[in-house]
């Protein structure tokens, strides 16, 4: 369908020089695989993913290598086939330069496949289906921050979407990566479009909106477009059209709210290039593993867009394509106007690099000293989010980040209109910038402040609920301190010591991390360290053999040194966390024994250690009265102290084995005095047989006494010891008392 689509102003805007001609010529290419591929882990906004694969792994093209983590993450695939040597830190296209995980793989240059799953009809298939595709193949965003493509096409239940738009505005200069994605692959972008429209639940409204400097991809576009609910709509070019929020208001002239989504209008927004890769997901089975970049700058001998796997390294990139690092001014990924600059060659291409920007000093000299504001206005003007960059400006300086909150810091797209203007050279950007991340770090900081104060009063709740239960607690501790003292002539059974051992483990397991976990990591760090030491070598002595200058060899020699250094590091460190597992092992087994043995044995090993000490303790005792040394006295009250505690270990030891010896007899001993106890009985009965009424009557009376007195004496004991069974020597005094009396009157009425 045509364009018959009115179309909207936005506020502000710039014309900068569009430059987009140089990339134009021809059409998409392709360049040889590099010797290795660089995967970060973050290719996407939100949490990296996690590796699933280890260093020494074959990977064909296509293979899942690292899973997504939570819902606002994405997988990463291989980019074509081959073997991991590496999953370490390695530089990445980011603003700050800093180095992240990225997973290393050395390409056979086979780019063998895994085995796809097409789909031939996607309506088949339910919408839960399709978007598990799409975000099993990790499709993001590429034409901004990269935000997960299966979340923004599953909107809440309550915002109804009437409106999708496909954005090939593409306004950022030097960048034609959508213009010709746009040329060559209409129908494919077609095709994602309708998919998107699809899982949406078809909307009344599908735009593709691109900017009139584009004439030949307006034309492919309207032609793939014919017997489609699909509308190509033609604006007015002007920076930044390109963004979400100014795309929006030109196509539908609504305005998203500050710090809103689109969704809660009832509008999704995706890049001609999300949709290609959404429709080649579902139907082909392909993750997004390549992307169209556009590589441009008079640096280059060369310019144009390529095909490019992810993870290719920008300098193989630019020396394909005739790259002179000496005429270069610096190296851009994305554009000039939103674009940053990266220090490091290295770094590999993402999902969300659009465009690699090499520019001579001639094409784009270094900017002028910034000078003071004029307060001219100019930046309001061209602010396309209708800001007031000036007044941004002066709060940025001042740090007064209430301010800038009050004045929508946030809703700034960083689109750099503002700086363009400025004809006082300010980087306003980076001081918006700056800004944003303070905020950020203070946002982050008071909730971490929220969750302290919560923290604590709840610990003071808890304490306030556990002081009425800390008497019952030492009271049942004291308890079974006594049971615990009582029983310490029985050896604790097997069964008990498996079970304090079990217990045992378990706390010390949950209040550390987990030893496999730990010894793989470090394993894996090793094998990396090693992998880099063996790539070093390789790379010097190819270096060595070719003759290169002695700068690159010294420079090549010190990373090979580096890199050994890393490696003994990493090997000093898996040494010594494997001995302190030993370490842990043989505690295990010391305290197993102690609690095995019997008290006896305990007491034993106790003495032991004990005169160790104070063999040890008496001789330092010495040594400082030699040399008047004035710790003489506290080493003389240690010893004490020591021959104090030996003496009262020998005292329990010789009061241990004589218990041991009265209430354990040997069989023998119990043999022999059972047997004296049967005759003992025998001649009693003997005896007593032979005995007249009243002798039997004066010896039980006898016999009675003799047992009372016995009770006395153990009712006593008790009493001195505060024994539990008091009660029970009580009754047994009371009873035997009774019968001695029953006895005496009895003997009086017989006399």
């Amino acid at each position: 369908m045509t364009n018959a689509q009115q179309v909207f102003s936005i506020h502000g805007g710039v014309h900068p020089p569009e430059n987009k001609t140089q990339s134009t010529g021809e059409p998409i290419g392709t360049i040889p695989l590099a010797a290795e591929i660089v995967l970060p882990l973050s290719q996407h906004l939100g949490a990296p993913a996690m590796p699933v694969v280890a260093i020494g792994d074959q990977v064909l093209k296509g293979q899942l290598i690292a899973a997504p983590q939570g819902l606002i993450s994405a997988p990463v695939h291989a980019s074509t086939s081959g073997k991991v040597i590496a999953i370490e830190n390695h530089p990445i296209p980011h603003a700050s330069g800093i180095n992240a995980p990225c997973i290393v793989i050395e390409t056979d240059h086979n780019d063998t496949w895994i085995e796809l799953t097409p789909c031939e009809d996607y309506t088949l298939l339910s919408k839960d289906n399709l978007l598990q595709i799409i975000r099993d193949s990790g499709i993001t965003g590429m034409g901004g921050a990269g935000f997960p493509t299966a979340v923004k096409l599953n909107p809440k239940a309550d915002q109804h979407i009437d409106t999708l738009i496909i954005n090939g505005t593409e306004c950022e200069p030097y960048i034609t990566a959508d213009d010709m994605l746009m040329r060559e692959k209409a129908d494919e972008i077609v095709a994602g479009a309708l998919l998107l429209s699809h899982l949406l639940g078809n909307p009344e409204n599908v735009y593709i909106g691109i900017e009139d400097n584009k004439p030949e991809a307006i034309a492919a576009m309207q032609a793939a477009v014919q017997g489609s609910v699909i509308r190509v709509i033609e604006f007015p070019t002007k920076y930044p059209s390109g963004g979400e929020k100014q795309l929006i208001e030109i196509l539908t002239g609504k305005q998203v709210p500050s710090g809103g989504l689109p969704a809660q209008i009832g509008i999704v927004v995706q890049n001609v290039g999300t949709a290609r890769a959404a429709w080649r997901a579902v139907r082909f089975g392909e993750p997004l593993i390549s992307r169209v970049t556009t590589v441009v700058g008079e640096s280059l001998r060369q310019q144009r867009n390529i095909d490019v796997p992810l993870g290719t390294p920008i300098v193989h990139i630019l020396k394909s394509h005739g790259w002179n690092p000496d005429a270069c001014a610096r190296l851009i990924i994305g554009g000039p106007m939103m674009g940053f600059t990266v220090e490091n060659a290295l770094a590999p291409v993402i999902k969300t690099s659009n465009c690699i920007l090499a520019p001579s000093y001639a094409e784009m000299p270094p900017p002028p000293p910034a000078q003071a504001c004029i307060r001219c206005g100019m930046c309001a003007q061209a602010c396309p989010a209708s800001l007031l960059p000036q007044q941004l400006f002066w709060y940025a300086q001042s740090e007064d980040f209430e301010k800038l909150r009050v004045h929508n810091l946030f809703d700034c797209i960083e689109c750099g209109a503002c700086s363009f203007v400025c004809p006082s050279n300010i980087p306003l950007v980076q001081y918006y910038r700056a800004s944003k991340g303070e905020i950020r770090k203070l946002d982050l900081e008071k909730q971490k402040s929220d969750r302290s104060r919560l923290r604590f009063e709840n610990r003071k709740a808890r304490i306030a609920e556990a002081e009425s239960e800390k008497e019952a607690k030492r009271l049942a501790r004291r308890e079974a301190a006594e049971a615990a003292k009582k029983a310490t002539a029985v050896k604790p059974n097997v069964s008990q010591t498996s079970e304090l051992l079990t217990a045992a483990v378990n706390a010390a397991s949950s209040q550390s991390v987990d030893p496999e976990k730990e010894l793989a990591k470090l394993e894996r760090a090793l094998s990396s360290a090693h992998s880099r030491v063996e790539r070093a070598n390789k790379q010097l002595a190819e270096s060595q053999q070719q003759g290169e200058a002695p700068e690159r060899l010294a420079a090549l020699a010190a990373r090979l040194k580096q890199a050994q250094q890393k490696a003994l590091e990493a090997q000093k460190k898996l040494d010594n966390f494997s001995q302190s597992q030993l370490n842990v092992v043989a505690t295990a087994q010391s305290v197993a024994e102690k609690l095995q043995a019997s008290p006896k044995e305990q007491l034993e090993q106790a003495i032991a250690s004990l005169r160790k000490r104070l063999e040890t303790a008496k001789q330092k005792h010495a040594e400082a009265q030699e040399q008047h040394s004035p710790s003489t006295d506290a080493l003389k009250l240690g010893v004490e102290k020591l021959e104090e505690k030996l003496n009262t270990n020998l005292e329990q030891l010789a009061s241990l084995a004589q218990n041991q010896s009265t209430a354990a007899p040997s069989n023998h001993q119990v043999n022999d005095a059972a047997q004296a106890a049967i005759e003992r009985a025998k001649a009693s009965a003997a005896a007593k047989a032979n005995m007249s009424p009243e002798e039997k009557q004066l010896a039980q009376l006898k016999s009675l006494e003799a047992r009372l007195a016995k009770a006395k004496l153990r009712f006593q004991k008790a009493q001195q010891e505060n024994d539990e069974n008091l009660d029970a020597f009580a009754n047994s005094v009371a009873k035997l008392e009774e019968k001695l009396k029953e006895a005496q009157d009895a003997t009086t009425g017989v006399n």
